[in-house]
């Protein structure tokens, strides 16, 4: 295990449009002791603006990893949670900044979690809010509820850092997770078994994908369910294969 759950909490920045906003999250993670950065096709990076936003924080622009999907950034990852304010119509569990803070902190004790922005205009997409099990809201004015890029990491890295001060002793690891990557090919599978025996249409979906990466989202599965799982859909396409 690290010496602090928070080198195992890694911020992801997606689609980025401004480098400035870059330096300026560095500098608010490097601050309350995050130091693992990731991004996620940022417009223009590295950039003279992020290293001058960053100050003192600069190595861990040095240290940042860019990444072309939000799978690569979530990779060996255990847990995600998506920073975002948009109401959907499929929406997963919600915490506030306080809550969802001290649930990151728990997950990362003994493996990677991730923390993930979108963009500055447009925010997160549905595709890669569907990735993280659960969601965090900073309670803002309902009246002026936008917030900056690189203010709301400073304000999660905040309550990450209180959450850290407050946290009771670890308890000892009674399972092995798995990895959020495990999950994608596990929904993969299922939505090629699925097709497989004419459950879900691919020409019309609709949102069953949706309302299933929800149910398994708040299962938390654990490696032995995976397995089982997984053989399930093995032994449905073993007998589709035997028959005449």
């Amino acid at each position: 295990m690290n010496a602090s759950p928070l080198d195992n909490i890694r911020i992801v920045l997606s689609h980025t449009s401004h480098a400035g906003n870059i330096g300026a999250a560095a500098r608010a993670m490097k601050t309350m002791g995050l130091r693992s950065l990731y991004l996620v096709n940022p417009v223009s990076f590295p950039d003279k603006e992020a290293d001058i936003r960053a100050v003192s924080a600069r190595d861990l622009l040095g240290q940042a990893r860019v990444c072309s999907t939000i799978d690569k950034a979530l990779e060996d990852t255990v847990f995600a949670a998506a920073l975002t304010s948009r109401s959907r119509e499929l929406e997963h569990e919600t915490y506030d900044a306080r809550v969802g803070a001290e649930i990151l902190l728990e997950n990362a004790r003994y493996h990677p979690v991730a923390l993930v922005f979108g963009a500055e205009t447009s925010g997160l997409t549905a595709v890669e809010v569907s990735k993280c099990p659960v969601k965090i809201v900073i309670p803002t004015n309902p009246d002026y509820p936008s917030l900056n890029l690189a203010s709301a990491v400073q304000v999660m890295a905040y309550e990450l850092r209180m959450a850290l001060m407050q946290a009771k002793p670890a308890k000892p690891k009674q399972t092995e997770p798995v990895t959020l990557n495990e999950i994608e090919l596990f929904y993969h599978h299922l939505e090629q078994v699925m097709i497989r025996v004419d459950f879900l249409n691919p020409q019309q979906p609709k949102k069953l994908m949706q309302r299933l990466r929800r149910l398994y989202a708040r299962s938390r599965l654990e490696r032995e369910e995976l397995n089982i799982l997984r053989g399930i859909l093995k032994a449905v396409e073993k007998h589709l294969s035997s028959k005449p």
